[in-house]
C-alpha cells in the first residue's frame, strides 16, 4: 500500500487532502453554504414579487368594483294621483296601460319638490320651469324611474289614489358624484348635470333624502341600455353562465373521462393512437378564439341551432375543455401504481375490472380536481363566446323554463363584462369590476371545491 494520493488522468488531479477540525467549515463549504442561502433568498424575492402583484391587482379589482355593489337613490312619498293615471276611475287595467310611461315623470318632481319644501332647502330648481315633457329636475332621477312606477301601478292597480313611500334610483351622474366617481371639475364639460343640482344633491344627502344602499339588482338583475347604467345587473348573464356550465359538465366529464380510460389503458400502442395523443396536447394549447370559429361554422351556421343560446355556448366550451381534461385524467391514471393493477389481475378479475373498481376510485380525486379546473377555465372564457353571439344586452328578463334557458337567447358573465368595459359611461366601467369580482368568487368557489374533492376521495397505498 501507499499514501500517495490515487490520480486519475480522465479527472484530473486530485484534491488535496482536508485538514483541520471537521467541527469548522472550510473555504469551499462556506461557498456552497453561502450560494444555498442566495438561492433561498432568490426565492423568497420571487414569491414576495408575486404576492406583491397579486395584491396590487386584488386591491385594483375591488377598489374600482366594490362600487357597484352600492347604489344612490330616493326615497320619495309618490303620490299615484287617479286625475293622471286613471282618469275614469273604473280601475280597467287596459286603460291603465293605455297611460304612457312620460306621465309619471310629474309624479316624481312633485315627490322631489315636496321633499325640497319639507327640508327647508333652497335651490333654483325648485322654481324651474317644465319645458315639454321634461324638466331640470328629472336629471336626478335615473331613467327607468317612471318605468318602476308604472310597473308598480301595473301590478297592482289598488296604488291608484294612495301616497307611497318608494325608492327611486338616481341617475348614474349623481350616484357617481356620492362615490366620488363624478368630480365638480369634469361636471363643466358634462351636459347631463351642472353645479346646481350637486348643491341639490348636496343638501338632500345632509336631508338624509339620497343615501347610498346595497345595490341587490346589480347581483339579480338583467343587464340594461347605455341610457340606464345604475339599472344594469348580472343576474342574467350569472344564469346564462350556469346553463352553459350545466352543459359543459354533462358532456366533458363522460366523454373526457371515457376516452382517457381507452387511451390509457385499453388502447394498443401504435401509430393511430400516438396521432390521437399529438392532436389532443395540440388542442389543448389552441386559442379559445379557433374554438369560437368552430362553433359559428358548425353549430350555428351548418346544424342551426340557435345563436346566442347557452346550449350553443356550452357545446363550443365543451370542445375547449375535452383535452384538458383528458390530459389531466390521463396523468392521474398514470400515477396509480402498476401493482395496483397487477394484484387485482393477479386474484382473477378482468382487465374492466381492475380499471373501474381499483384503479379508477384511486385517481378520481386528480380527476375531479382535472374536471373542476377545466369547468374553472371555461367559465372565464370570453371569445368563443362573443363570436356565436352571447353579448350583453340581448335578455331582458329571466328565462321562462329550464328549456327555455338553455335555447333563449342568453350572455354570460365574462362576455357581460367585456361588453360593459366597452361602453363610455363610467358607471358601466364600475360595474365591469363589480362583475370581476362576482367570477373571482365563482373561480375560488370551484377551486376550494376542488381541494375538498380531493381530499375527500384521496387515498393512500
Amino acid at each position: 500500500m501507499t499514501d500517495v494520493p490515487f490520480t486519475d488522468a480522465s479527472s484530473g488531479p486530485a484534491r488535496p487532502a482536508r485538514t483541520g477540525s471537521l467541527l469548522e467549515a472550510d473555504a469551499r463549504t462556506r461557498r456552497r453554504n453561502a450560494a444555498e442561502a442566495r438561492f433561498r433568498l432568490y426565492g423568497i424575492a420571487a414569491v414576495g414579487v408575486g404576492l406583491f402583484f397579486l395584491a396590487a391587482l386584488l386591491y385594483a379589482i375591488f377598489s374600482n368594483g366594490i362600487g357597484a355593489f352600492q347604489q344612490t337613490g330616493y326615497t320619495l312619498q309618490i303620490e299615484f294621483r287617479e286625475d293622471v293615471l286613471d282618469k275614469t276611475g273604473n280601475r280597467d287595467l287596459e286603460d291603465i296601460k293605455s297611460v304612457k310611461t312620460f306621465a309619471y315623470s310629474p309624479l316624481l318632481r312633485a315627490a322631489m319638490l315636496r321633499e325640497i319644501e319639507t327640508h327647508g332647502i333652497d335651490t333654483p330648481l325648485a322654481d324651474a320651469k317644465v319645458t315639454g315633457f321634461s324638466s331640470p329636475l328629472d336629471k336626478l332621477f335615473s331613467d327607468g324611474a317612471r318605468s318602476t312606477l308604472r310597473d308598480m301601478v301595473l301590478a297592482d292597480p289598488s296604488l291608484i289614489g294612495q301616497t307611497v313611500a318608494v325608492r327611486i334610483l338616481a341617475s348614474s351622474r349623481v350616484d357617481g358624484y356620492l362615490k366620488g366617481r363624478v368630480s365638480r371639475e369634469s361636471i363643466e364639460r358634462d351636459k347631463n348635470l351642472d353645479a346646481v343640482h350637486l348643491d341639490l344633491i348636496d343638501k338632500l344627502r345632509e336631508a338624509g333624502v339620497a343615501t347610498k344602499g346595497f345595490n341587490l339588482a346589480f347581483i339579480t338583475g338583467p343587464d340594461a341600455s347605455d341610457a340606464r347604467p345604475e339599472q344594469a345587473g348580472l343576474g342574467v348573464a350569472m344564469l346564462g353562465s350556469l346553463y352553459m356550465m350545466i352543459v359543459v359538465l354533462a358532456l366533458s366529464l363522460p366523454i373526457g373521462v371515457a376516452a382517457s380510460i381507452y387511451l390509457e389503458e385499453f388502447a394498443p400502442q401504435n401509430r393511430f393512437t400516438d396521432i390521437i395523443e399529438v392532436n389532443i396536447s395540440n388542442l389543448a394549447a389552441v386559442p379559445s378564439i379557433v374554438f369560437g370559429i368552430l362553433g359559428l361554422a358548425v353549430f350555428i351556421q351548418f346544424v342551426h341551432l340557435p345563436q346566442s343560446a347557452p346550449l350553443v355556448g356550452g357545446l363550443v366550451l365543451t370542445l375547449m375543455t375535452l383535452p384538458t381534461i383528458i390530459i389531466s385524467t390521463r396523468a392521474s391514471l398514470k400515477a396509480v401504481p402498476p401493482s395496483i393493477r397487477d394484484a387485482a389481475l393477479g386474484v382473477g378479475a378482468s382487465k374492466m375490472q381492475a380499471v373501474f373498481h381499483h384503479v379508477l376510485p384511486l385517481a378520481m380525486p386528480g380527476i375531479l380536481t382535472g374536471t373542476i379546473i377545466g369547468l374553472a377555465q371555461a367559465l372565464g372564457e370570453t371569445a368563443p363566446l362573443l363570436l356565436i353571439g352571447m353579448v350583453g344586452f340581448i335578455a331582458s328578463n329571466y328565462p321562462d323554463g329550464a328549456i327555455s334557458g338553455f335555447l333563449a337567447p342568453n350572455s354570460a358573465m365574462p362576455a357581460q363584462i367585456y361588453e360593459w368595459a366597452k361602453r363610455a359611461d363610467p358607471a358601466f366601467y364600475e360595474r365591469a369590476w363589480g362583475g370581476i369580482i362576482i367570477l373571482l368568487l365563482f373561480l375560488m368557489t370551484m377551486n376550494i371545491i376542488a381541494i375538498i374533492l380531493r381530499r375527500r376521495f384521496e387515498r393512500r397505498w
